[in-house]
């Protein structure tokens, strides 16, 4: 019961979709309603205001790391293994993509993995990042860079953490960012996915 209330926590933590929430705070579109439709902060950038991506961003990426934070602080006091941070990893980051508090309609889970990477391992996470921003840098196309780090983030976890549950859990992660950017894929082949603060 202990860890079904580990992972039901991370889970709704990670149904705050804070592209919804800053959104309405700010008196900003549904980012489910335009551009992309997607609730994330590339989306919010669409609407030119930088102040609401960026929180949107920051607010994705720290549910990640607290879910995985405090799993591990308080794992210990209630009895349970290492293993329930790892589930509670995956249970936020489900927890974005699915949001219970939405309809079931979340991001595409790049700042929540990342928060999630650097609970898990900060060097891991300061791979994943580096990588992001020089793909983004280079190519200022948001979703290629999501996917070539998604691609690339259970290689950084097998060495840096070793090729164990871990590195198994990040692998299940990236397989669901890969999947939630399916339909980036195809316009990525087609060459009509659009860059970083354009407006379809």
């Amino acid at each position: 019961m202990t860890t079904l209330l580990f992972v039901a926590v991370a889970y709704l933590l990670g149904s705050l979709s804070f592209a919804v929430i800053v959104s309405r705070a700010m008196g900003l579109p549904d980012p489910r309603s335009f551009g992309s439709g997607n609730p994330g902060a590339t989306n919010v950038l669409r609407t030119g205001r930088k102040a609401a991506a960026a929180l949107t961003l920051l607010g994705d990426a720290l549910k990640g790391w607290g879910a995985v934070v405090l799993a591990r602080v308080l794992a210990p006091q209630f009895g349970l293994s290492e293993s329930i941070v790892l589930l509670c990893a995956l249970a936020v980051f489900i927890g974005h993509l699915f949001p219970v508090f939405f309809r079931f309609q979340g991001g595409k889970g790049v700042a929540t993995a990342l928060g999630v990477l650097v609970g898990l391992d900060p060097w891991l996470g300061l791979a994943c990042l580096a990588t992001w921003l020089t793909m983004t840098l280079v190519f200022r196309i948001s979703s290629l860079s999501a996917l070539v780090t998604a691609i690339l983030a259970p290689v950084y976890a097998g060495l840096l953490m070793g090729w164990t549950s871990s590195a198994i859990t990040v692998l299940v992660i990236a397989l669901l960012l890969v999947y939630r950017h399916k339909s980036n894929l195809i316009k990525l082949v087609n060459g009509e996915e659009g860059r970083i603060g354009t407006r379809p």
